[in-house]
């Protein structure tokens, strides 16, 4: 059995780049690609989109409530490694189906992708943090939520040359299946190990106060709606701002880079920081990201909005999952599956209120502009939330 900390990083890195950054987000830098081979069209990207993250909604929601139904028929909870397998080989055969010309399956194909990505997300974060913890490198976590950011730099990249080249869409589909097939076997020999009991230190006796739980998983269901239209229609929104400009593919991988060096940072930051006013600086952040796409729909605004909306993306996650550690030691996998759900909830929400916009405004740029300001005023409602968390339960009480 693998014991070593820097491995069980470097697995759960390997494995959050294949669910997320290609299973969720490999869609977003193909988009333009299947809008110019005329395979969808905006409505139907939209759609496409919100079958996704319906997918990841359901598949969170069964998260948070499997353990539970184990145990009612009295047997053990799946291990974490296996759902984690079994997820990642799904998110390689689901992204293969998005190469074949079968447009009656791509919906369902995204929706069963969504789920992949939900389990393996919840499941591999769980292990990760509890096996991590247990090893005495939790600052290590960060490592983890490199790999989003790694997924979605490489695939981005790897679209902006499949577009100089004129690759078909369903050839890039086809590529990205190949790829996450090779990290997937990368990181299959480390996926193994049960999970931990958390350490002694972790458990406090005292319950979270009545209301804490519900107002720490709708501030971070906010964040899923506030970062959701910039992430899945950026280039989209970039090419109407800047035709023909050289930079149009290189906004998402900038993104992607952002994803990455975010999730190293938060390696050396100290733990004794309260997790909720980092993650008031992270929606902060987020938000000024998202705005600049309006305010300043120029090269430099794209590129500085591409970076602030990517720096805090998974540290907003890590920071959440943390606190949910804090929270509820035991059981952490299903609080960690509410809040996914929460989050998957507020990225269900956005494309449809995308298209509804585009239908119903004079223009796409004016409909991109009103869903993004949308966007940002979630990811300040979220961070206020935060802030009466903190001012109503200081770490120091808890």
């Amino acid at each position: 059995m693998n014991t070593r900390p820097l491995a069980i990083a470097l697995a759960g890195l390997l494995a959050l780049a294949v669910a997320m950054g290609i299973g969720r987000f490999a869609f977003t830098p193909l988009l333009p690609m299947m809008l110019h081979d005329g395979l969808v069209d905006l409505p139907g990207a939209s759609w496409l989109a919100t079958a996704n993250y319906l997918g990841y909604w359901l598949g969170a929601m069964a998260c948070a409530v499997q353990p539970a139904l184990w145990r009612r028929r009295g047997r053990a909870p799946l291990a974490h490694t296996t759902v984690v397998r079994v997820g990642l080989v799904a998110t390689v055969l689901l992204t293969l189906l998005m190469a074949l010309p079968l447009p009656a399956l791509w919906a369902p194909a995204r929706f069963l992708a969504g789920m992949a990505s939900a389990f393996v997300f919840v499941y591999v974060s769980g292990w990760c943090l509890a096996r991590l913890a247990a090893l005495g490198a939790p600052a290590l976590a960060g490592i983890i939520y490199v790999g989003p950011g790694l997924g979605i730099s490489v695939s981005g990249l790897a679209a902006t040359a499949m577009v100089s080249q004129g690759v078909h869409a369903t050839t890039g589909w086809a590529v990205f299946a190949l790829l996450a097939a090779l990290l997937t076997a990368i990181a299959w020999p480390q996926l193994r190990g049960a999970v931990a009991a958390p350490a002694a230190s972790d458990i406090h006796d005292a319950a979270p106060p009545r209301g804490t739980i519900t107002a720490f998983t709708l501030a971070y269901g906010l964040a899923g709606f506030g970062y959701i239209v910039t992430a899945t229609f950026l280039p989209v929104i970039a090419r109407q701002a800047l035709p023909g400009s050289v930079w149009l593919d290189l906004f998402w991988p900038l993104f992607g880079f952002g994803v990455a060096l975010g999730a190293l940072i938060t390696v050396r930051l100290p733990p004794r920081i309260d997790r909720r006013h980092l993650l008031m600086a992270c929606y902060a952040m987020q938000a000024a990201g998202v705005l600049l796409s309006v305010w300043l729909p120029t090269r430099a605004g794209f590129a500085f909005g591409s970076l602030l909306l990517g720096l805090p993306f998974t540290a907003i996650t890590l920071f959440a999952m943390q606190e949910a550690r804090r929270l509820q030691p035991h059981g952490t996998s299903a609080l960690i599956g509410l809040l996914t759900a929460a989050y998957g909830l507020g990225q269900i929400a956005g494309p449809p209120m995308v298209a509804w916009l585009l239908t119903r405004t004079a223009s796409a740029a004016e409909g991109f502009a009103l869903a993004l300001q949308t966007a940002a005023a979630a990811l300040l409602a979220g961070l206020v939330i935060y802030g009466v968390l903190a001012r109503r339960q200081p770490l120091s009480a808890a």
